[in-house]
């Protein structure tokens, strides 16, 4: 028994450095001119060519996608809908990005929330970091903003003491509305029905628009309360 509580902490280093050298090959290696490369075009006969196996594939680059941050999901989530339409190519953009998010806050959690817990104590879940609502209600609307990264989001919920199926089922109900119009704008684009492209872009801008909207009509309220 104590021979495997002194081991664990090896094993976690070990695999911690293992999973940084692997990002680093991937950020400063030779694969960026690669993935600069990676457009929906090139996706999308990657799917085609796949045939049946063309769904495990959109699934597989979107889950790795997440998981390695310096590859970009986006023409993966564009090249699925070109493929596979509004509906189905959403279900797969979702599948994709909530394995790949599950599989982010596990690495994190396993690799990194006991070493956090060892430098920092208790303070690390200090204020809104210790309530599940507020965390749960922090994924949530970072899931709607597209300029939050994705990734980051996903690391760092693991490192809080955020409950796993919070985590997943927040991301799970915020990503739903921007992979639909992902997937929408994709499928537009390839019928080359510009006009309808370009309502798909105005509904990711209002997509990005409203949890700020709340969010700053909320502050307000409560400014409004302290002063009365």
């Amino acid at each position: 028994m104590n021979r495997n509580n002194t081991l664990t902490p090896t094993v976690k280093t070990a695999i911690a450095l293992a999973f940084a050298a692997a990002l680093l090959v991937l950020a400063f290696g030779p694969l960026p001119d690669t993935l600069t490369r990676l457009n929906g075009d090139r996706i999308s006969a990657w799917v085609m060519a796949a045939g049946i196996w063309g769904p495990i594939l959109v699934v597989g680059l979107m889950t790795i996608a997440i998981v390695a941050t310096p590859i970009p999901s986006a023409p993966i989530a564009l090249a699925a809908g070109a493929a596979y339409g509004h509906t189905v190519g959403t279900v797969y953009i979702v599948l994709g990005a909530e394995f790949g998010a599950l599989a982010a806050f596990v690495l994190a959690r396993f690799l990194g929330r006991d070493v956090l817990r060892q430098w920092f104590g208790d303070k690390i879940d200090v204020g809104w970091l210790g309530s599940q609502n507020a965390l749960t209600f922090t994924v949530f609307i970072s899931r709607l903003l597209p300029f939050v990264s994705f990734d980051i989001v996903s690391y760092a919920a693991g490192l809080s003491r955020l409950h796993f199926w919070r985590f997943g089922l927040a991301t799970l109900a915020g990503i739903i509305p921007a992979s639909f119009v992902l997937a929408h704008f994709g499928n537009e684009a390839v019928s080359g029905d510009t006009s309808r492209a370009a309502w798909a872009a105005i509904g990711l801008g209002a997509l990005t628009l409203t949890p700020l909207v709340f969010i700053g009509v909320r502050d307000w309220q409560r400014c409004r309360l302290r002063h009365d």
